[in-house]
């Protein structure tokens, strides 16, 4: 029954939602948690801590921290792949370009695919940078979150990276969370507009809420 729900479009479409709302949540949290550097490279650094040893002593150390990035690994490899069989499929359905384009089709729906690539490549970049600090710029410091987000950001590359990435993740949740509301069945005639409404609030709060902090580190607020 799996194989026959994962082989549908309706399935595929059905994951892309689920994996799509799961890591919109996980932005939710990750941008509340981000502004903490506002209040200083003690609250900051406390917080990234606090983030290792969540369920203690249930839990061992950073084991909760774990079971979060294997639930987000599978839902960005399950909403990637859903993603890429559904452009596939639509692809083999009609091999030709249309003439005329949907004239009114949004700039975030034409862009879908070339945003997710983009946030699919920065996804990587952003964890060799400041979780592996494998490219991170300045010498990476184990346990100095604070220290390492300001180094990021006080490069030209690494402003440029990241504002560009989270205008892509704006636009990207901005038709991916109506999509997701019309593919699990929340959408009617009477609901689209407050839909709309809060896809393009949740978009516009989370893209200015990570965007802060570079221009925070840029602008002196964070050093």
């Amino acid at each position: 029954m799996a194989r026959t729900v994962w082989d549908s479009t309706v399935g595929k479409k059905t994951v892309m939602a689920v994996s799509g709302l799961i890591m919109l949540a996980y932005l939710v949290v990750h941008m509340i948690g981000n502004l903490k550097i506002f209040f200083g490279a003690g609250e900051f650094n406390h917080y990234a801590h606090w983030l290792r040893t969540v369920g203690e002593p249930f839990m061992h150390y950073e084991w909760t921290l774990w079971l979060v990035r294997i639930v987000l690994v599978v839902a960005v490899v399950a909403h990637a792949t859903s993603a890429y069989q559904l452009s596939r499929r639509d692809i083999k359905a009609r091999p030709s370009k249309y003439v005329h384009k949907k004239p009114r089709a949004s700039y975030a729906t034409r862009t879908m695919r070339w945003g997710g690539i983009i946030l699919g490549l920065f996804i990587v970049w952003h964890v060799l940078d400041l979780t592996t600090g494998t490219v991170h710029s300045g010498g990476f410091q184990q346990g100095h979150p604070y220290q390492n987000v300001v180094d990021t950001f006080s490069t030209w590359y690494g402003n440029v990276i990241y504002i560009v990435a989270m205008l892509a993740l704006g636009l990207h949740i901005r038709h991916g969370f109506w999509s997701a509301a019309q593919t699990l069945g929340a959408g009617s005639r009477t609901r689209d507009r407050a839909l709309k409404a809060t896809a393009d609030i949740l978009a516009l709060l989370l893209t200015v809420g990570f965007i802060a902090v570079p221009v925070g580190v840029m602008t002196g607020l964070v050093s």
